[in-house]
This record gives C-alpha cells, sequence and structure tokens, in this order.
C-alpha cells in the first residue's frame, strides 16, 4: 500500500469502516484518567469495538477486566487472554452451559439477573453441575430497560435466593441508559448522581439484610463523563466512548471531532436536478440507526466529511437504501454538487451510533500512523 495512508484509501474496496488510532487513543486516555481522579475501577464495554487490538489498548490504559453483551463476545475475549468478564444482560437459563463451559476453562464470568425465577433457576442449574456461579443483581436506576427499582421487595427476594442456593452474591450493577436522551451538563450531572444514588442504594439494602454485596459497578459515556463523585461505587461501565459518534456529540460528551470511526465511501452518481451525490454506503453500512432523529440536531444517515476526515459543514447522508446513500446539503439544493463530488471522490462518513455501524463490517481499517492503513479484524455473533 501506498506510504500515504490517505492515498491507500484509493486501494480499499468501499464502503469500509475507519478507526482514527489517534483520536481512539485519545478517547481511551480521557475515560481512564477521569475514573483514575474519581478513584474507580472502569471496566470498559467491548460491544462498541467487538476487536481485540481496541481492547488491548482500552486494557494497557489501565482498564480492569471488561463488559459484554453476548456470550460470543466473552468467548472470543477470555481466548484473546482476558479472564475477567462481566456478562452485562440478562441470563436466560438455556445460556446456562455455555457459561459453565467457560467458567470450567478458567473464565471468572459474571453473569445478571433482575428476577427471582431466573435467580432460582441459576441456584437449580449450580447446584446440579457442582458450580458456584458468580450472579450480580441489575438495578434500574431510571426506568430505561430492565432491572429492580432500588427500594423493591423484590431486591431481596433475588438475593436471598442466590445466596441461599450457595450462588456467589457479587453485586449490584446499572446503566442509565435514559442519559443519551439528555444534552444539558446539569441534566447529565443530576443523572450520574441518580444512577450512583440508586445503586448505592441497592447495594445497602443487600448488605442491611446480612448479605454479601461487594461490587457496585455504574455506567454508561455520558454518566462516566459526567459525575462528579462515586461515593460507593466500586466500578464504572462505558461502551462508546472508545469511539463516539453523533448521538454522543449531541448529547455534549465530545466536540465532533473527538468522533474516531467513520465509513469510508465512494461517489457513484448523482441526481443533479435533486442536488444529490449518490454513494455506495447505504444502511448496510450506516446501519438504520436514526438515534440524531430524536436529538436537538438531526444528522439524518451520518455527517458527511472529505476524505482527510474534515468535516463539510450542512452536507449529510440525507437518505439511504440498502447499499445506495444519498449525500446532498441542508436547506436550498446543491446544484453544483456533481462538480463538486465527481463520480469516483471519496468521502468520509461520521455514523450516529458506532455501535451500530461497527456492526456492519468484518474489519476496521486503521490510521495508526504507520506507512500505511492496518487491518484489525472484529466478530460477529452470539
Amino acid at each position: 500500500m501506498a506510504a500515504d495512508p490517505m492515498a491507500a484509501f484509493a486501494a480499499l474496496d468501499t464502503p469500509a469502516a475507519i478507526i482514527d488510532a489517534a483520536r481512539m487513543q485519545a478517547n481511551i486516555a480521557r475515560m481512564q484518567a477521569r475514573m483514575d481522579a474519581l478513584g474507580v475501577r472502569f471496566r470498559p464495554h467491548v460491544k462498541t469495538s467487538k476487536s481485540p487490538p481496541v481492547v488491548r489498548a482500552q486494557l494497557a490504559a489501565g482498564a480492569q477486566g471488561i463488559t459484554v453483551s453476548t456470550l460470543k463476545e466473552a468467548e472470543e475475549f477470555f481466548a484473546a487472554g482476558v479472564v475477567d468478564i462481566l456478562y452485562a444482560v440478562g441470563i436466560a437459563p438455556g445460556k446456562f452451559e455455555k457459561v459453565l463451559a467457560l467458567r470450567r476453562r478458567g473464565c471468572a464470568l459474571k453473569i445478571i439477573t433482575d428476577n427471582a425465577a431466573t435467580a432460582a433457576a441459576i441456584a437449580a442449574f449450580g447446584k446440579a453441575h457442582g458450580e458456584v456461579f458468580e450472579v450480580w443483581i441489575e438495578v434500574d436506576c431510571d426506568g430505561h430497560r430492565s432491572g429492580i427499582k432500588p427500594e423493591d421487595r423484590q431486591l431481596l427476594d433475588v438475593a436471598r435466593t442466590l445466596h441461599a442456593g450457595g450462588m456467589h452474591l457479587g453485586g449490584v450493577m446499572t446503566h442509565a441508559g435514559s442519559s443519551y436522551d439528555l444534552d444539558t451538563p446539569a441534566a447529565l450531572e443530576a443523572m450520574a448522581e441518580q444512577e450512583r444514588a440508586g445503586c448505592v442504594r441497592a447495594a445497602e439494602r443487600i448488605r442491611a439484610a446480612g448479605l454479601p454485596c461487594a461490587e457496585v459497578s455504574v455506567g454508561s459515556t455520558p454518566t462516566a463523563l459526567s459525575a462528579k463523585r462515586l461515593d460507593g461505587v466500586t466500578e464504572v461501565r462505558a461502551g462508546v466512548y472508545v469511539f463516539f459518534d453523533l448521538v454522543m456529540h449531541n448529547v455534549g460528551v465530545c466536540p465532533i471531532d473527538d468522533i474516531a470511526l467513520s465509513v469510508l465511501t465512494t461517489v457513484i452518481g448523482h441526481q443533479p436536478e435533486n442536488g444529490w451525490a449518490i454513494v455506495d454506503a447505504g444502511w448496510m453500512a450506516m446501519s438504520r440507526d436514526r438515534g440524531t432523529q430524536k436529538q436537538k440536531r438531526d444528522f439524518a444517515f451520518g455527517q458527511v466529511c472529505s476524505v482527510d476526515g474534515t468535516v463539510l459543514p450542512g452536507y449529510l447522508v440525507s437518505g439511504a437504501n440498502q447499499e445506495h446513500g444519498i449525500v446532498s446539503r441542508e436547506g436550498a439544493a446543491d446544484a453544483e454538487i456533481a462538480t463538486r463530488f465527481p463520480v469516483g471522490t471519496l468521502l468520509r462518513i461520521l455514523p450516529n451510533h458506532a455501535c451500530a455501524t461497527g456492526a456492519q463490517f468484518p474489519e476496521y481499517v486503521v490510521l495508526a500512523g504507520g506507512p500505511a492503513p492496518e487491518i484489525w479484524k472484529r466478530f460477529y455473533g452470539w
């Protein structure tokens, strides 16, 4: 490949997922420094990248353990040498065998639940197989998704079921997913405190009942970057911070120049009468995630940049079919778009949601400062 990474893009098939490694490393350093200053361990959520080189960079910066959202992630990262893993999705009985197999191979895999029925099933399965599973209880701090409210009686029912059943009640965890709907520092700081206080309160109730609860795990990218104190918390989890995206930019936790993931695309045609350039990155490349649509700034299917990553203000991927994207200018149509972006022009598109866009690709093309881009594999599946 050419010595100039930008020139090397000409040899790539498009669309392609591009990582700016310098931005990524700065994002990793920023988050780790913040967690260190707040005095908590940091357990990154690796569902964003699903790529061993990215996770190695997070661990090298000081992260301790990882969070996963699928057992496939747990298997892949354990095979890559990561032992301390939290599977942060409510466990279903049909997955107990996979969890057992991982733990029997030496993986310190932790699982979560938010109901007594599953807790009882975990205990019964563990007893039948001579295994003491480490289980954390999911706490609902904001009504966003799943978990048990901190003051709910069910919290102690689940804790007692696990403990009495011989399992290791490892702690409590929560995720303030509703922080993605906020966009002011004051609101984000308040949500971070709500997240912290709710999870700490759940742990206090469990301990007051005479049961163990060593770990208190909280986190989302917005709250991790907005918390002023984390008293009572032992660790924080966050994922999308490693790349950031347009949703996080709208939330207010990163400038647009911190976004480390983009999609390289080629102009393949035009509709001059509509002011459109047609590119080969449709929703199969960008994903259908329109997370910015409900925010104060709608970026449609992504922000258009020049091939060197410079934002082109006003130009968005305004529409998308499976393999076709429509690049247009906001407001008045660009009558000169065919001249501005001739067929064959390479552009880069910043994504709404880095996790969803990354998931469309089997590998990343990485600008890492060397003579040519590097290729980092990522994986799929459950």
